[in-house]
C-alpha cells in the first residue's frame, strides 16, 4: 500500500511539473505556417500548443461567446476589434504575415491560364462552378475582382460557398467544384488539390494575419512569448515554404 502510494505521489508531482499547454486559435489561412513551426514555438516558450483551426469569422464568434483561449492568430482586422472589445490584452498584438489570393483545381486536373487579368477573366467565364469560403477573409476581394471584371451576374450561379477553406477544397478534391478561390496558403495543403498560382496583380489582394494575447490567459508570459516569437524572423522560411510572406 505504501509503495502504491508514494507511485500515486510520484506521478502526480510529475503531472504538476509539465508546462501548461497554450491554447492556441489559428486562422485556417495561418494554419500550415503554424503547423510548420509548432516545434520551434514549443521549444522557444517552453509549453507545448493546443490548437484549434478554423476561420477567423468562426473562431471570432467563439471568442465572444466566452472561448477561453489563450493567443488568437487571426485576419489583422478581425485581432484589431478583438482588441478594442476587450477580448485580447491591449498592445499584445503583433503582425505575423499575410498572404495573397490564388486558385487552386483539383490533383491531376488541367491547369488554366490566369497569368494576366484577361486569361483569368476568361478562366471564371469558362469555368463550370467556383467555389470559395463564405466566411473567409479572401470573399470581399473576389467579390470585388468579379465586379471589376464585369463578371458578376454571368457567375453567380456557378458558385458554391462553404463554410471555411478546408469544405470549399474538399469540394474541388472530390469534383463537386471545378476551382476554388482563396489564399495561397490555405490551397497548397488541401488534400487532393493543386495550386493553379496566385491572382494576377491588378486583381489580387494580401491578407494579414496577426497575433494576440487573450485578455483572460491562464499562461500570460507563455503566450506573450508565443506572439514575439511568430513576430520575429524566426519563422521567415516557414512562411515562404507556405506561401506567405513577413508581415509589412
Amino acid at each position: 500500500m505504501r509503495t502504491s502510494l508514494m507511485l500515486v505521489a510520484m506521478a502526480a508531482t510529475s503531472l504538476a511539473a509539465q508546462p501548461a499547454e497554450i491554447h492556441v486559435l489559428v486562422s485556417n489561412g495561418f494554419r500550415a505556417v503554424m503547423e510548420e513551426v509548432r516545434p520551434q514555438c514549443e521549444s522557444a516558450i517552453g509549453h507545448p500548443l493546443a490548437m484549434e483551426f478554423n476561420s477567423s469569422t468562426a473562431l471570432k464568434e467563439k471568442i465572444g461567446s466566452g472561448q477561453a483561449f489563450d493567443v488568437a492568430i487571426l485576419t489583422s482586422d478581425v485581432t484589431n476589434d478583438l482588441a478594442k472589445d476587450g477580448k485580447l490584452v491591449s498592445g499584445s498584438t503583433a503582425g505575423v504575415g499575410r498572404g495573397g489570393i490564388g486558385m487552386g483545381v483539383r490533383k491531376g486536373a488541367a491547369k488554366p491560364d490566369i497569368r494576366t487579368a484577361a486569361a483569368l477573366k476568361q478562366t471564371l467565364l469558362k469555368a463550370k462552378s467556383i467555389t470559395f469560403a463564405q466566411d473567409g477573409a479572401s470573399r470581399v476581394f473576389i467579390y470585388k475582382m468579379f465586379d471589376h471584371f464585369g463578371i458578376a451576374d454571368e457567375v453567380k450561379a456557378k458558385l458554391i460557398l462553404e463554410q471555411g477553406s478546408t469544405r470549399a477544397a474538399a469540394k474541388v478534391a472530390d469534383g463537386s467544384a471545378e476551382i476554388i478561390l482563396t489564399l495561397v496558403s490555405e490551397i497548397l495543403p488541401a488534400p487532393g488539390v493543386e495550386l493553379v498560382g496566385p491572382l494576377p496583380s491588378e486583381v489580387q489582394n494580401y491578407i494579414s494575419m496577426s497575433a494576440g494575447v487573450g485578455a483572460k490567459a491562464r499562461e500570460a508570459d507563455a503566450s506573450k512569448a508565443l506572439v514575439k516569437f511568430l513576430a520575429g524572423p524566426g519563422i521567415a522560411a516557414a512562411l515562404k515554404a507556405k506561401g506567405m510572406e513577413p508581415a509589412h
